[in-house]
């Protein structure tokens, strides 16, 4: 049995938790215990700080939404820096920046822990059956340390280097997620408003050459967008933003991240921020129907391709 942590119980932290009960004992905290009510009763212990999640864990994982939520669990008098144990491997699984993430590794090794970044792909009904992706960053010893619990959450591992690596790597992954996101739903919408039934051509596409595991999945949401969203709009933005910034670090070019920061500013622009980002098909439909037609404000119009300005 091992003695685990899990500081941030949210939408995809309660299920990674949930699955981490059998056989180990966790302790668990979050912004509002109401959250962990049904994990409380499967035997999760509760307490009331990141600190004292630490202090009585072997092995401590944490999932929050961005850099400022993992800053708020992690420093002061209450934050896991205070109550890491020496010799505990910290397993941080939040979408954060590549810098914050090596910058926080530091002061975890000055505590006499280890720090691996573990941050997932996926969604919440992969998290609930333990099918995500995981991507690693960190020192080998500690990755092997806790591959067997890993191995509980995600059907595919990937150790991508040291500190900062992991989260590079699921960045990577992201830009293409969006991507595919967009341009099936601008396809779609070009074959709805071309007078084809939307149900039959979401079909044909996702058992064409580009339907990949994820547009298969999605393209139900596209058709009927759910009120409760796998992954919603305002976290893939964010995570596109931590994209284009290591990308400008690193000088590389990203015209596909570009075209979908374009697109989700303007979804949240329209409220679609905690709505899945299936929703992008509805909110290019109601931007083609507004009078600049496919112009976002302020920026030039936009092509299918998101290629840039419209020429004649």
């Amino acid at each position: 049995m091992t003695t685990i942590g899990f500081a941030g119980l949210g939408s995809m932290g309660a299920p990674l938790a949930g699955r981490l009960l059998q056989g180990n004992q966790v302790y668990g905290t979050n912004r509002t215990r109401a959250r962990a009510g049904a994990l409380i009763k499967q035997g999760l212990i509760w307490r009331d700080t990141p600190r004292e999640v630490a202090a009585g864990a072997q092995v401590v994982f944490s999932m929050v939404t961005d850099d400022a939520a993992l800053a708020a669990i992690t420093s002061g008098p209450d934050g896991i820096l205070a109550g890491l144990r020496p010799g505990a491997v910290y397993v941080e699984m939040s979408t954060v920046s590549p810098h914050a993430s090596r910058e926080l590794a530091g002061l975890v090794r000055r505590a006499g822990a280890t720090m691996i970044d573990a941050p997932v792909s996926g969604s919440v009904p992969s998290a609930e059956s333990g099918t995500l992706a995981i991507m690693v960053g960190g020192p080998e010893a500690a990755f092997q340390a806790v591959a067997p619990l890993l191995r509980r959450l995600g059907a595919s591992i990937t150790h991508a280097g040291g500190n900062g690596q992991g989260l590079l790597l699921k960045l990577a992954i992201n830009i293409s997620l969006a991507a595919q996101m967009l341009a099936f739903s601008e396809g779609l919408l070009l074959a709805e408003r071309g007078g084809i039934d939307p149900g039959l051509a979401a079909r044909a596409m996702t058992e064409s050459a580009i339907g990949s595991p994820m547009l298969q999945a999605r393209a139900p949401l596209v058709l009927d967008l759910p009120e409760r969203a796998w992954f919603d709009v305002q976290l893939m933005h964010k995570d596109i933003r931590l994209a284009l910034e290591a990308a400008r670090e690193s000088k590389v070019p990203l015209p596909a991240a570009s075209a979908a920061d374009d697109v989700l500013s303007r979804a949240e622009e329209l409220g679609y921020g905690r709505r899945d980002i299936a929703g992008l098909f509805q909110v290019l439909a109601r931007t083609a129907a507004e009078p600049a037609a496919a112009g976002l404000p302020g920026k030039p119009a936009i092509t299918a391709a998101g290629a840039g300005p419209k020429t004649a």
